[in-house]
């Protein structure tokens, strides 16, 4: 069996020391680093270590290379979120690993054209959109099986979801969201969970008459919460907040491996596309928003509600044979059971804001993301 490669991309926050709160400072944190190279651009670093724009200059997108050990994506998420820490402090900050801002803010978008003319088509949507996604990279043998894999795990996704929620509070408020991020994101026109589609074709298809209509401004603001890579042959899982410990975002990134595997595997052998209705699948995903892993989840076995830790003893089951085969399924449980015990990042910064209100939640949080 050829073990699939699989890279992460992770949205930090900048912030200032001590208050919290969010700097607009990522333009000149990354020209320190034109200064070190000589390159001038969006992407910064050696291989694997890079460094990019996001929507805000409040945030920077780490992201690694393609790794086949989870055990070498760990390493290489750790040394994603310390030069992003690095870089930062050049310029007065500190990054954390936090997928809303739990001060107040407000957002300073990146003065580049295609920003721009988000912020004139989408207005405040665009505006304040300052949120700090996970994204995976899964890779795949091609269009076809790729599509194949996003009809299959549409409703595993919420558990994604619910295991790194990490955004329970916004503008100095808790939102009574475990990932109010995904609430803030679902507000794009494109955004949360698909029809199955079929077929490359018709995937291809569904995007090209999405953007036709106008609304859109290109196929990059395709936002389901699962879609094709536009730029690399991938499978891209976007549902996950950025998950507060580098472990936990190495945990989804196995999951994620895992879950392509398996749907590959069964539209291989065969397996019909399990009928389910989106607005169910949606329903799935504002769950898991809404309460992380504090209440029950969809299980997508049964379409009904259950316990977070049988849902996840279903999705470990169900992806058991791909976990076995890369290597992961020891650390993968292992994982699993420690986000369980001791909750996700939404559980933390309630906690923390518990012990010492918000700006202490970001204190402790920014510890956290390069320990």
């Amino acid at each position: 069996m050829t073990i699939r490669s699989v890279g992460v991309e992770e949205e930090l926050l900048l912030v200032e020391p001590g208050t919290g709160k969010p700097l607009a400072v990522a333009e000149t944190a990354l020209r320190t680093m034109d200064t070190d190279d000589g390159r001038q651009g969006g992407t910064h670093g050696d291989a694997g270590e890079s460094l990019e724009f996001e929507l805000q200059r409040q945030q920077l997108e780490t992201s690694t290379k393609p790794c086949f050990e989870l055990s070498e994506l760990s390493d290489e998420l750790r040394r994603g979120r310390s030069l992003a820490a690095e870089v930062a402090g050049r310029v007065g900050a500190r990054v954390a690993a936090l997928a809303t801002s739990p001060v107040h803010v407000e957002p300073q978008m990146v003065r580049k054209g295609r920003y721009l003319r988000m912020a004139h088509a989408f207005g405040l949507t665009a505006y304040e959109q300052l949120t700090c996604g996970c994204h995976v990279h899964v890779s795949i043998a091609s269009p076809d099986e790729g599509v194949a894999v996003l009809d299959r795990i549409r409703p595993w996704l919420p558990v994604l979801l619910a295991l790194s929620a990490n955004s329970p509070f916004w503008q100095g408020r808790d939102s009574a969201y475990a990932s109010f991020r995904y609430q803030a994101w679902s507000r794009w026109p494109s955004a949360g969970p698909t029809e199955a589609f079929g077929s490359a074709e018709v995937y291809q298809q569904t995007v090209q008459q999405m953007v036709s209509t106008g609304t859109l401004l290109d196929t990059g603001m395709v936002y389901f919460d699962a879609r094709l890579s536009e730029h690399y042959p991938t499978v891209e899982i976007r549902v996950a907040d950025v998950c507060l410990y580098a472990d936990d975002a190495a945990l989804i990134a196995a999951l994620a491996r895992a879950l392509v595997e398996t749907e590959a595997r069964r539209w291989r052998a065969g397996s019909a596309i399990p009928a389910y209705r989106t607005e169910v699948l949606r329903l799935g995903t504002w769950r898991a928003s809404r309460s992380g892993l504090d209440d029950v989840l969809l299980n997508p076995h049964t379409g009904l509600p259950e316990p977070v830790s049988t849902v996840a003893d279903a999705m470990l089951e169900h992806i058991r044979d791909a976990l076995d085969e890369a290597g992961d399924t020891d650390t993968v449980t292992r994982l699993v059971a420690a986000v369980l015990a001791r909750g996700n990042g939404a559980a933390f910064q309630r906690r923390a804001c518990r012990d010492g209100g918000l700006a202490s939640v970001i204190e402790s949080t920014a510890a956290i993301t390069v320990r």
